[in-house]
């Protein structure tokens, strides 16, 4: 089982779920967080805190959301396909680029 963040994330980005993630492996993007796949330890802190209810395990998603667990994956995979681990996530660091499915989504406006 992997988190994974869902649309209810696109266009919010509180980013509270950073500052309880132990392993710094949320990252900005543009539009959104991202969970990386292979740094996450699965410890659900982001999941508990995360104040639009954006973050589930990838067993636990309704079906307008399962998309993004191929999104949260498909974001940190390099040009040659293979799965890039740029080493966590720290403030201030540069917003990672959108997945292309994103751009599917009206912008919201608060």
């Amino acid at each position: 089982m992997a988190l994974v963040i869902g649309n209810q994330c696109i266009d919010v980005k509180d980013g509270i779920c950073t500052t309880s993630c132990p392993v710094d492996c949320i990252y900005e993007g543009e539009r959104m967080f991202y969970i990386h796949p292979g740094e996450c330890i699965e410890c659900g802190m982001c999941e508990s805190i995360c104040p639009v209810d954006a973050i589930r395990y990838d067993d636990e998603l309704d079906p307008e959301n399962a998309i993004f667990a191929d999104i949260n994956r498909e974001v940190f995979r390099g040009a040659d396909g293979e799965l890039e681990e740029p080493g966590g996530w720290y403030a201030n660091a540069p917003p990672i680029r959108d997945h292309p499915r994103l751009a599917e989504y009206a912008k919201r406006t608060n």
